[in-house]
């Protein structure tokens, strides 16, 4: 909610700047301890004795603590700010993160991942609301951009870090080297994140919470994006949980902190999400949405390779195709929803992270039985899906197409 007068700050100014880097310390703080599990899996399973599907559940846990959570979180913001909330909700992560190094069983070491995803969840929804509340509208998809942009650097510090650690002085020293890395993270972010001039209090005696949620959950084009968030998200997991596996297996038999290297492929994810951003103002959102399907199609394809550089080829070139659909639904959400912004977001983000946590699991049963082409024919079929339901719900949404220019 923004107040009458406010009409948010201009791209280039040092507020905007402030933002932009702040939320960006937000994004490594949340998405490097969220993730970081995915570089140490294996030796995860190989200290606890379980399968490569049961270790991805420090994954599939966290995610799914953090899809539950982000509608209460969504309320709080309302009451207390957008970055209360975020501070909060990252300084309870990093706590929860050091206990989870020190977890004595796997059975604990479960719960207290899905305690940390629960307490990150009061930052991804809450950080696009905070933009689009305290940025001009005009440039609210290219910061949405940016922001994406950002967390693909959490996510890829998160395993990059963690994996060669892991593989040296054992799977608990990565992770806790993480928890550090986050820690300063979310010390930034309190410095650099300027003062919310965008927000209001909730009113009481205003729309309930349940009326906002069923009020987004009434919209078919903003079902149809909560449909991209959950497809895309679980293949995408799935790929990354279990790529691993695969190249330590034969024909490629890569050591543990070779494969975590891969990581790197996350980079991939930081220019195209700029760039989405910046092409939706001039094509409009849906097309870019679109054409990034087949991008990611061609990636997975790749990775089916028996050959290493186009394995990671392919793992580049589909990391790129996912994040920038990512980019574009992320940010379409916001516009989509009348009322209840905060809330529309939310659902986005419990859509995103049920798709991790369920299609991610989902993704190892596939590897089990068939091993890399399961992953790949699952991922596969998703993102098809995922540019049907776009393709069928999503013409002539708002913001779907550029405006027209006088000629």
């Amino acid at each position: 909610m923004s107040t009458g007068t406010w009409s948010g700050h201009e791209r280039g100014s040092p507020a905007y700047r402030r933002i932009l880097l702040a939320l960006l310390c937000a994004g490594v703080a949340t998405f490097a301890q969220l993730y970081s599990f995915q570089g140490v899996l294996t030796g995860l399973a190989s200290e606890f004795r379980v399968s490569p599907a049961d270790a991805a559940l420090t994954i599939s846990a966290a995610t799914l603590g953090l899809a539950l959570a982000v509608l209460p979180w969504s309320a709080v913001a309302d009451r207390v700010g957008r970055r209360r909330t975020m501070a909060w909700a990252i300084g309870a992560a990093v706590v929860l993160g050091f206990l989870a190094a020190f977890a004595p069983s796997f059975g604990v070491l479960i719960t207290l991942r899905f305690l940390e995803g629960v307490a990150l969840g009061g930052v991804p929804g809450t950080a696009l609301v905070y933009l689009h509340e305290e940025v001009r509208e005009l440039h609210a998809a290219v910061a949405a951009g940016t922001y994406i942009a950002g967390t693909t650097l959490g996510g890829l510090s998160g395993r990059l870090v963690a994996g060669p650690l892991g593989d040296l002085l054992g799977w608990r020293a990565g992770v806790l080297s993480v928890s550090v890395m986050a820690a300063a993270a979310a010390i930034a972010f309190l410095v650099l994140a300027p003062r919310p001039r965008g927000f209001s209090p909730g009113v009481p005696g205003g729309p309930s919470l349940a009326s906002r949620v069923a009020l987004n959950l009434r919209s078919p084009r903003l079902l149809a994006v909560y449909a991209q968030g959950f497809l895309l998200m679980g293949g995408f997991v799935a790929v990354y949980n279990y790529l691993g596996f695969h190249l330590e297996s034969p024909p490629f038999l890569l050591p543990a902190a070779l494969v975590s290297l891969l990581f790197l492929a996350y980079l991939a994810g930081t220019v195209p999400s700029r760039v989405a951003g910046g092409l939706t103002v001039r094509f409009g959102r849906l097309p870019v949405l679109l054409a990034a399907a087949p991008v990611s199609l061609a990636g997975l394809a790749l990775t089916l390779a028996g050959s290493l550089p186009l394995v990671v080829l392919g793992l580049v070139v589909f990391t790129g195709g996912f994040f920038a659909s990512h980019s574009v639904a992320s940010g379409w959400t916001p516009l989509l929803s009348g009322t209840g912004r905060a809330q529309a977001s939310g659902l986005y983000n419990f859509a995103y992270y049920a798709g991790s946590s369920v299609l991610g699991w989902v993704g190892g049963l596939c590897f089990g039985r068939f091993d890399w082409p399961g992953v790949v024919i699952l991922t596969g079929a998703l993102v098809v899906l995922s540019g049907t339901i776009a393709v069928v719900a999503l013409r002539g949404a708002p913001g779907g197409t550029a405006p027209h220019r006088p000629t």
